[in-house]
């Protein structure tokens, strides 16, 4: 069974916005057994919709519209999908009472015609009825074909696909199973991890699929079973896996529908009854950020600092001036002591520092781009770590913050064989 996804914005297609519509639909429809065979992101223009539709007819079974459902003249969807069926718009009573409601209890301004229009909806449809906004979903089966067009307001999109899509197309259709399970390795490049499994990838049954998705340090693995027998696969899915331990266990770090490295690592620091504290010069905040972003962090993380500039390293992190002088702003000796430093500086049990070249110009330091230094400092010492990156700011940021997470699980990891 296959879907395909259309959305429509000129917003889109000039950068403005990003289509994160589209990710979350394809998300979704994959949890219950649809395959989205194509995305396409169109304009606001009504010959490029038609076209659209019809051509998406012609390859899906469920076809999904995101976008110009709004009452202003831009947004020709509707009108559009009136043209397409040959059909005519009419005014649906509880979607009318439902937009007066929401403007009686939460919108100051006086409802007008034009927002009352938002209740006229194709004859031909079944109406989504859209608790969080004034546009509601529509529903039109032609032939083999169901059709669904709804707002791009994202929030109202999800709405609309938990309390109405899914339900009804799970009613509708008989679908497979699709179970899907990610393994995610630090520390090796996919073509390496490729050369070692690839007995393991060339005995995979014909149902099950694997895909790598490297990103800035890190793999996942993403193995996808599809079929009529859940048991089967999920069974199946589990006794692989178990072999790829026995393979590249040593990188493994956990599973994305389990928890993300942040969280392993948070998981073992508040089992130890230990925290977490992190100096950032090269990455900016964005390691502090990633642990941050985790309910339930304030457990084991204590703070951080972004000490970007040399002065800032002297001033916040007291480094003496004569290390930097010395050694370099970029250097063994400044990681290891802004690590220990931030680890007396907010009293925890573990510091983590970062500093280097992102690039592009050398800045203060006297390193090439790409070159970063980080350091850990635990209970009982201090260690550091060189790297070169290369070139590309966003990827060197990027490199050096998995690379430190990898770093701290690491010897996370190692104290707790020992305890």
């Amino acid at each position: 069974m296959f879907a395909e996804i259309i959305t429509i914005g000129d917003e889109i297609l000039i950068g403005q916005i990003i289509d994160s519509n589209s990710a979350f639909i394809g998300k979704e429809l994959n949890k219950i057994g649809v395959d989205v065979y194509q995305i396409t992101s169109i304009s606001d223009d009504k010959q490029h919709i038609l076209t659209a539709l019809d051509e998406a007819k012609k390859r899906a079974d469920i076809v999904i519209i995101t976008g110009g459902l709004g009452p202003t003249k831009d947004d020709v969807t509707k009108h559009t999908i009136c043209e397409y069926f040959d059909d005519t718009l009419v005014q649906n009573e509880k979607v009318l009472k439902h937009i007066e409601a929401l403007f009686a209890k939460y919108i100051s301004t006086p409802i007008s015609d034009i927002n009352r229009q938002q209740s006229l909806v194709p004859s031909k449809s079944t109406v989504l009825m859209n608790l969080y906004g004034t546009a509601p979903g529509m529903w039109i089966e032609s032939e083999n074909t169901v059709f669904i067009s709804m707002p791009g307001v994202p929030y109202e999109m999800k709405g609309l696909m938990k309390n109405e899509v899914l339900p009804r197309l799970q009613k509708r259709f008989d679908r497979p199973y699709i179970i899907h399970k990610t393994v995610l390795t630090y520390g090796l490049g996919e073509s390496a991890i490729a050369e070692r499994i690839e007995d393991w990838e060339d005995s995979l049954p014909s149902f099950i699929k694997l895909a790598y998705l490297p990103n800035l340090g890190k793999v996942r693995l993403r193995l996808s079973a599809r079929g009529n027998d859940k048991n089967l696969l999920e069974e199946t899915l589990e006794n692989r896996i178990e072999e790829l331990h026995h393979i590249i266990g040593d990188i493994i770090i956990g599973y994305e529908e389990d928890e993300t490295i942040e969280k392993r690592i948070g998981n073992l620091l508040v089992r130890n009854g230990e925290t977490l504290s992190v100096a950032e010069s090269c990455t900016g905040g964005k390691l502090a950020q990633s642990f941050t972003a985790n309910a339930g962090a304030s457990k084991y993380f204590k703070g951080g600092v972004v000490t970007y500039a040399t002065q800032s390293k002297i001033d916040i992190l007291n480094i003496e001036a004569d290390i930097i002088d010395t050694y370099s702003v970029t250097s063994f000796e400044v990681a290891e002591a802004m690590a220990l430093a931030v680890k007396e500086k907010f009293k925890s049990d573990y510091g983590v520092s970062t500093t280097g070249n992102a690039g592009p110009d050398k800045g203060d330091g006297n390193v090439e781009a790409g070159t970063v230094f980080i350091a850990i400092a635990t209970p009982k010492r201090v260690f550091s770590k060189k790297y070169e990156f290369g070139k590309g700011r966003e990827r060197v940021i990027g490199k050096s913050m998995n690379k430190a997470l990898e770093l701290l699980l690491e010897d996370l990891k190692e104290i707790s064989k020992i305890v």
